[in-house]
């Protein structure tokens, strides 16, 4: 229990000629009135002196004794000021900032959000407690490592999980994404910071669309001056886009790779879907629809698909079971991705685009036939892109 123990007059003295900002004035303000204000306002001056290196090693250690009197100090101002100026130190001695995270929330807070003098164990030890509030501050610390990111996600406490989400300095393995997703998706604070962070998942981004989407559907439906085939399409195209926008984001080519696969595996992987990857730009997205939809290696089918004859596109295209209709405008994207000199680059999409553009609108002049469903969507995509 905390007692009232004004600090000691000869232990300031020790410290009151450094070049601090505790100065003889200081010291006898406290000796001559020993409030707890006083005591509060000498603490936080205390602390900032020793937060900013401003003391040699032996105030240093004059300090920490003075310190462990102030985290037992009953009043209540006091202990809340020691841990306002001393949160950011990273030195501080364990045994101090754990009894400051310890301690009433007025205290432990400051603490459990910003002090790097307390490990993993002890913020473990606290987050198992499951207190909310002081499970919602170690969330929003400036560094959570994916052990603690685990722990807060298993406390089943939705505001904390966002706090946690929200926290790009949060590390949270993509298992627990998955976690997070499955078991507070519903909630629209999870919901938000989820579709806002950086680094989510592709797969786990792409499960989160389709739930935006069946929302989306029902939002629309309820509207009642929609046709059911006009909510479809209008939802289909909302979700195409988020894709491959998930596709462009993609970390790596295995989280690609097991964006493809889910979407094979929901039947999403739809040919509208891979049209619009090819024609937006999305070179690597293409590749690994084409691979996955025929069943071949991916290597197989670059090869194929960058084949200067007529055969090599064409048989993988109707291995991979796509709309025959559809083959012409495939044909006049990779053509124009080996005319463009595509490789990549800040400029290729916009200049991919503009010559794809110039070839989608000349081939459908002299030729229309080619399939109308696509095409405006392309037109409007392809000039945004370009502009």
């Amino acid at each position: 229990m905390p007692q009232d123990r004004p600090l000691a007059g000869p232990a300031l003295a020790g410290i009151s000629g450094s070049q601090a900002r505790l100065s003889q004035a200081d010291v006898a303000r406290l000796l001559s009135d020993p409030s707890a204000e006083a005591r509060a306002d000498t603490a936080g001056k205390l602390a900032d002196d020793y937060a900013e290196a401003a003391l040699t090693a032996d105030e240093r250690r004059l300090a920490q004794e003075i310190f462990a009197a102030l985290v037992k100090d009953s009043a209540l101002l006091v202990r809340e000021a020691l841990a306002a100026h001393l949160r950011h130190v990273a030195d501080l001695p364990h045994d101090l900032a754990l009894a400051l995270a310890k301690d009433v929330d007025s205290v432990a807070l400051p603490m459990l959000r910003d002090s790097q003098a307390l490990d993993d164990k002890d913020l473990l030890e606290i987050v198992r407690e499951a207190a909310p509030r002081r499970v919602a501050a170690i969330a929003q610390r400036p560094h959570v490592s994916a052990r603690v990111s685990h722990a807060v996600i298993d406390t089943g406490q939705s505001e904390a999980v966002a706090q946690l989400v929200g926290n790009e300095g949060a590390d949270i393995a993509d298992v627990d994404f998955s976690r997070v997703l499955e078991r507070y998706g519903q909630d629209p604070a999870v919901g938000d910071q989820l579709a806002r962070r950086a680094d989510l998942p592709a797969l786990v981004a792409e499960k989160l669309v389709d739930r935006l989407s069946v929302q989306l559907r029902e939002a629309l439906a309820a509207r009642g001056d929609l046709d059911a085939d006009t909510v479809a399409d209008l939802v289909l195209q909302v979700r195409d886009r988020a894709v491959l926008q998930l596709a462009d984001r993609a970390r790596d080519g295995s989280d690609l790779d097991r964006l493809v696969g889910a979407l094979a595996r929901r039947g999403r992987l739809s040919d509208s879907l891979v049209l619009r990857a090819v024609c937006a730009g999305d070179l690597a997205f293409f590749e690994a629809a084409m691979a996955r939809l025929a069943d071949v290696p991916i290597a197989n089918a670059r090869i194929l698909i960058y084949d200067a004859g007529s055969l090599g596109l064409a048989s993988l295209y109707r291995r991979a079971g796509l709309p025959e209709a559809k083959l012409p405008v495939f044909r006049a994207a990779v053509d124009t991705v080996l005319e463009t000199d595509y490789d990549g680059g800040r400029n290729d999409r916009a200049r991919f685009a503009s010559r794809l553009l110039q070839r989608l609108l000349t081939q459908f002049e002299q030729d229309e036939s080619w399939p109308s469903d696509d095409l405006d969507y392309l037109i409007g995509r392809l000039t945004r892109v370009a502009a």
